[in-house]
């Protein structure tokens, strides 16, 4: 194995990380709070609201994120030329930017999927508590701030820890337009040095790396939540 390419390709390497772990971030972080209201929506929202809610993650969860994206990018992105006077403000930068399309699908899509797992943490948390936290004069946002919402969270946690590797693992779509994270790195340099597995695995060892901080991350704050007797 050759793996002199390496040190000069650092840099490269270091800015597709760098994109990598924005992708990945910045959807779980935004994406659960979206998740959150539209998961709230489905368990105690009106017919309209639930409907649109569950249409929603149906959607999310039920058609494929290389389409979505695709959609977003070359669909609605081609739409801002034909917007009057889009070409002489910064929203042009917007269109010529693929990461602003990337960051969009990622997050809605985390949304989609997080919502419908709020939807059954929500519904789990015991009835009686709610009850209980009323009893004693709580108001409805009380009740959901301090006893429903922390509790669903507790449920989640195991749960969500599978879904941001999961994240993480479908972050590499994102080269499928115009963005260089790792996985572009990682292709401009078996394009640039015709060095075809040596890129690959070292790529796999980067995403085994995150994965096994992500798991260690989620298993601390598990470990410190107290445990219930």
């Amino acid at each position: 194995m050759h793996w002199g390419w390496l040190v000069p390709h650092l840099p490269l390497l270091f800015h597709g990380l760098q994109i990598t772990l924005l992708i990945l971030v910045f959807s779980v972080v935004v994406g659960f709070i979206l998740a959150v209201p539209i998961g709230l929506a489905q368990v105690t929202g009106g017919p309209v609201a639930r409907t649109i809610a569950k249409a929603y993650c149906s959607y999310m969860r039920g058609t494929p994120l290389l389409t979505q994206l695709w959609l977003l990018y070359y669909g609605v992105g081609s739409l801002f030329p034909m917007i009057p006077g889009m070409r002489e403000n910064f929203m042009w930068l917007i269109r010529l930017d693929a990461i602003y399309y990337v960051l969009f699908a990622f997050t809605l899509n985390f949304a989609g999927y997080e919502a419908e797992v709020m939807r059954g943490a929500f519904l789990s948390v015991p009835r009686g508590e709610l009850e209980a936290a009323r009893a004693i004069g709580m108001s409805s946002w009380k009740v959901l701030s301090r006893v429903w919402f922390p509790r669903a969270v507790l449920q989640v946690l195991p749960t969500l820890t599978g879904e941001v590797i999961g994240q993480l693992k479908s972050t590499p779509l994102a080269f499928t337009l115009p963005v260089m994270d790792l996985m572009g790195a990682t292709s401009k340099i078996r394009q640039d040095t015709y060095i075809i597995y040596e890129p690959l695995l070292f790529l796999a060892l980067v995403y085994m790396i995150l994965t096994f901080i992500i798991t260690r991350a989620f298993g601390y704050f598990e470990n410190m939540i107290p445990k219930r007797k």
